[in-house]
């Protein structure tokens, strides 16, 4: 039932409404300036999601939600590493109710090479099944950020990630959509919603550059095939409309071109030019 509702009202508030930032976006900024700029960055850009993660070093989770709190900014999303997770779930679990998330993500699956094996996805989905359930016993959503390499096909009309969808159980775990890494890997983000409708928590917006080269499985792309979210190849009236209808409740524009403050309030125009 809360499922539900949590779909409902992400539908009823609407995609602009919803509409956060990746913090990894002003990485530079926060490198190059502190913290405090990042924060202050996201603030000036008129947003009030954020998905971040662990405290910057010397602060509490709770002096960094105070620090949000004081910029109009909720973390609504964190992100912890595999491994990180492998040792003790039990930590992250703590850290994340600390920071008041909502959901958290996992980017990444070690993999030797760029060739990601069913056996892979089904070692993977049996340690997403037991941290989503601890995570869930904290009223905390569990996702899983797909980043190209699970699309590779395996001769049989399935990839990775669909062993990653079924052998995962929907009570627990969800998915994060990156919308770029989706079509890097050569997937329709529209036909990949649908095709498994009730399993889509979050969204990375982010767009994949016009003539950029998709259908590739490593992960990886040059900078420069991130573009200005509208500018690129993806249909996002569509995608927004799909990802409306399957519940996706938190939509995060996440840039990593080498110009972010500039990509990133084009992004938000175009987002919210859509009036979604």
């Amino acid at each position: 039932m809360l499922a539900l509702v949590t779909a409902a009202a992400a539908q009823a508030a609407g995609v602009a409404d919803h509409l956060g930032l990746q913090l990894y976006s002003l990485r530079v900024t926060a490198m190059q300036q502190g913290w405090r700029a990042e924060l202050d960055q996201t603030k000036a850009f008129g947003l009030g999601y954020v998905e971040g993660g662990a405290p910057p070093k010397g602060l509490t989770e709770a002096q960094y939600t105070s620090e949000l709190a004081s910029r109009g900014l909720t973390m609504v999303s964190a992100g912890f590493g595999y491994e990180g997770l492998a040792k003790d779930v039990s930590a992250a679990v703590a850290q994340a109710r600390a920071l008041g998330v909502k959901f958290v993500m996992c980017a990444w699956i070690p993999h030797t090479g760029d060739m990601f094996t069913d056996a892979d996805a089904r070692k993977a989905a049996a340690d997403f099944n037991a941290w989503g359930a601890a995570f869930k016993a904290a009223g905390i959503t569990f996702t899983y950020h797909a980043h190209g390499y699970e699309f590779r096909p395996d001769g049989n009309g399935d990839t990775p990630f669909d062993v990653l969808a079924r052998a995962t159980n929907p009570g627990s775990v969800s998915f994060e959509m990156d919308v770029f890494w989706v079509t890097h890997g050569g997937q329709d983000p529209v036909r990949l919603m649908a095709k498994y409708p009730e399993r889509w928590a979050l969204m990375h917006v982010k767009d994949i550059r016009r003539g950029a080269p998709t259908g590739i499985f490593t992960g990886h792309a040059p900078a420069t095939d991130d573009v200005a979210v509208g500018t690129g190849q993806v249909d996002w009236p569509a995608v927004f409309r799909e990802a409306r209808a399957v519940g996706v409740s938190y939509y995060f524009i996440e840039d990593e071109s080498v110009t972010p403050l500039v990509n990133v309030p084009l992004s938000i125009a175009y987002v919210r030019s859509l009036g979604m």
